[in-house]
């Protein structure tokens, strides 16, 4: 029934639809009857007011004939009810037996003079998540890498070197992989090559850090495969390695959500050759500790969008508050960015509740989407009155909580929510201008339905959300402007989950004809191809946003701690949107990933 499956936070891609997942229900109290025509009384009216007076004066406000809502969440109340049992020991023990491997780490880190040592550490604590303990140690480690004289004729090591630094926003040319090319400057199977499996690997995973114009990085991601799938199809790979290619086979990985990798990993880690147990063992420490914090903030927000969705009443929206938490846990997981992570989940769930809202054709009729525009334009507690009855404690609810945002931040972070609040105003006229566009029956050419869907995927107010409870070496001026000014990794961000929704959509046949057609259908139209050919030039769209967002690392260096935690989120769309899933619409399909996150504790 959808023209696409919605994004939590890039949800319209220029055009409102119906969803998919509805069962029809009766309308709410406050809709107004067919052809009744909305009067509203005030004694001052503010611009906000006459523009919306201005707005429904010439037409009659009639409901939408078809109703509808959502399946229910597959959570419901378990994280208000959830009581987890025990761990293996107190938490007092956990926490003192984490800070003295922490000091054994640390003098590992102090001690490995070598370059590969050096870099094998860095990469086992980044990826066994707990990268967030040792921020000093990692960037001197880093530092003294990229000024070593590194030489290795092992690929293994050379892809591994050429990854990190990218990861850590530093330039490295391909021509590092010169040396394992023939005489006519192609990846050599005759150099032993196709029988480094170890290698080809760490080769596929750093040669997706490409950036625009290095077609010999996308020469080497095809090599890889070829051969990596060869050895998967003829099951001649062992655990662990098998598992980790068949992964990122399937997503490599600069492209994962680091906590679902960190969880494959960390029971990986222990069979390597060269593991380091300390560093094991402070990592499923931190992570259970972690998972208690965790589920105390999932208990208060599900005890918290309880009481909104049970005052607010709508009955055209979705119950994720879980997923909408998740997308923040992605952009930080540690325990100091608690407030961040809890104010960041909240934006998340209001810009849901919008695109809801903006449902022409599934709830609210396109003269309620002006009315609640025009009160968002106004933000003003009077203009309630020009809301629709039925959206008026919706409204409130959206001032309230960036009242309680900015009551809640430092005087020095308060311009952040003055600029989240501004970004969401842009973002209701723009889902507003999808409204138009589908009330009009609009058919928008490819280009014009990318630009749309760019205005409408709330990266930016997201942008200027995850700063909010960041430290100030963090939240810098320049940080700011790039939040501001940006068009490549904000925009990247919207441009990959809109394509990557889409092509699920269309996968899944979700569209609904009635509504205008999805980034894949609009490009058939234009093109005359088929969905085939359609669908592999929208992935190749999807790899050059990759790319921009890889480039966004190395042009954005001195704010990278800023710029990583948006890529976070670039790097948890896959979780959602891939092999034809809605994970954010059908909770199911994602359920167990978040049981494991969230409910599992690791063994000790």
């Amino acid at each position: 029934m959808s023209t696409s499956i919605p994004l939590p936070f890039f949800f319209s891609d220029g055009v409102v639809h119906a969803r998919i997942g509805h069962r029809p229900i009766q309308p709410s109290v406050g809709l107004l009857s067919a052809g009744a025509t909305a009067k509203v009384s005030f004694r001052r009216q503010s611009n906000a007011h006459r523009h919306a007076a201005h707005v429904v004066s010439s037409e009659s406000i009639t409901p939408v004939k078809e109703v509808s809502s959502f399946e229910p969440s597959v959570w419901g109340d378990f994280f208000i009810n959830y009581d987890p049992k025990p761990l293996q020991r107190s938490e007092d023990w956990m926490m003192e037996k984490a800070d003295k491997l922490k000091q054994d780490v640390r003098i590992l880190f102090e001690t490995h003079n070598d370059t590969a040592k050096k870099m094998h550490l860095v990469d086992a604590v980044q990826r066994l998540g707990i990268d967030h303990l040792f921020q000093d140690e990692i960037n001197n480690a880093i530092s003294d890498i990229k000024e070593s004289e590194f030489t290795s004729s092992s690929l293994h090591e050379v892809a591994l070197h050429f990854r990190l630094l990218r990861e850590h926003g530093i330039w490295v040319s391909p021509d590092v992989f010169n040396k394992f090319k023939g005489d006519h400057g192609t990846f050599n199977k005759e150099l032993s090559l196709a029988d480094d499996p170890r290698g080809l690997l760490s080769l596929y995973n750093a040669a997706h850090l490409f950036i625009h114009g290095e077609p010999e990085l996308e020469e080497a991601i095809s090599f890889a495969r070829h051969h990596l799938e060869s050895m998967n199809r003829h099951n001649i790979l062992k655990a662990p390695l098998a598992d980790q290619v068949r992964r990122a086979l399937h997503l490599p990985l600069p492209r994962t959500h680091k906590r679902v990798e960190m969880v494959s990993y960390m029971f990986e880690y222990g069979r390597e050759d060269g593991h380091n147990p300390v560093i094991l063992e402070l990592a499923t420490l931190d992570f259970n500790l972690l998972q208690r914090v965790h589920l105390k903030e999932l208990k208060e927000i599900s005890r918290w969008w309880k009481d909104v969705s049970g005052y607010m009443g709508l009955n055209h929206i979705r119950d994720r508050v879980i997923e909408c938490y998740t997308w923040s846990y992605a952009v930080y997981h540690e325990e100091e960015f608690s407030f961040a992570r809890m104010l960041f989940a909240k934006i998340v769930v209001i810009i849901a509740l919008l695109d809801d809202t903006y449902d022409v054709h599934g709830y609210t009729s396109i003269q309620e989407c002006r009315m609640l525009n025009a009160a968002i334009q106004g933000w003003d507690d009077s203009a309630v009155l020009l809301v629709p009855e039925y959206l008026r404690k919706f409204y409130e609810f959206i001032l309230s909580c960036f009242r309680e945002f900015e009551d809640q931040v430092p005087s020095n972070q308060k311009y952040l929510i003055a600029f989240s609040k501004t970004e969401l105003q842009r973002l209701s006229s723009y889902y507003l201008e999808g409204a138009e566009w589908s009330h009009r029956k609009h058919m928008p050419s490819f280009s014009e339905q990318v630009a749309l869907a760019t205005m409408t995927t709330g990266t930016r107010p997201l942008a200027a959300g995850l700063m909010v409870g960041m430290s100030e070496s963090m939240t810098t001026k320049q940080a700011y402007e790039w939040a501001v000014n940006s068009t490549d990794a904000i925009i990247s961000c919207g441009k990959t989950g809109r394509f990557m929704n889409d092509i699920a959509g269309f996968k899944l046949g979700s569209q609904n004809k009635a509504d205008m057609p999805c980034s894949v259908e609009s490009y058939i139209n234009e093109h005359k191809v088929t969905a085939d050919v359609a669908i592999a030039k929208i992935n190749e769209l999807v790899e050059d946003e990759w790319k921009t967002t890889n480039q966004a690392r190395i042009d954005h260096r001195d704010v990278l701690p800023v710029v990583q935690r948006l890529i976070n989120i670039t790097m948890a769309i896959p979780l959602y949107y891939s092999d034809g899933i809605d994970g954010f619409t059908f909770g199911e399909g994602i359920q167990e990933v978040l049981e494991k996150l969230y409910v599992k504790p690791i063994p000790l």
